[in-house]
């Protein structure tokens, strides 16, 4: 396996994930319980997923690995456009734009990883 410092994706969704705790904790002191624990829990899957592939036992593990990270990716994207669109909500501020990056970095690991299998 890679140091962890050279490996991007990996990197990224580390730093990903502590930026939803501190947004996480935010909204909970907004009393937003419910998004809360919900966009906490994907956020930081996507990372957890992302480290599991590191260690896949074969092309197809860490592919699926991967592919299940790209979920969470998205169940993210859509608690953080429900964070963006309600007036009542803290701004995600940059979250979207980061998670952009975790999910086009995603699409072209897998992409690659598939032509090569």
């Amino acid at each position: 396996m890679k140091n962890e410092n050279e490996n991007l994706i990996v990197k990224l969704s580390i730093e990903f994930a502590l930026e939803i705790i501190s947004y996480s904790e935010k909204l909970e002191e907004h009393k937003r319980f419910i998004i809360s624990r919900q966009l906490l829990k994907s956020g930081t899957s996507i990372g957890a997923n992302v480290r599991e592939a590191q260690n896949a036992e074969s092309k197809a593990d860490f592919i699926h690995k991967l592919k299940i990270a790209a979920k969470e990716a998205g169940e993210t994207e859509y608690w953080l456009t429900l964070c963006e669109l309600s007036p009542s909500y803290p701004n995600p501020e940059n979250l979207r734009g980061k998670l952009q990056s975790i999910i086009n970095i995603l699409s072209k690991i897998i992409i690659t990883s598939k032509s090569t299998q």
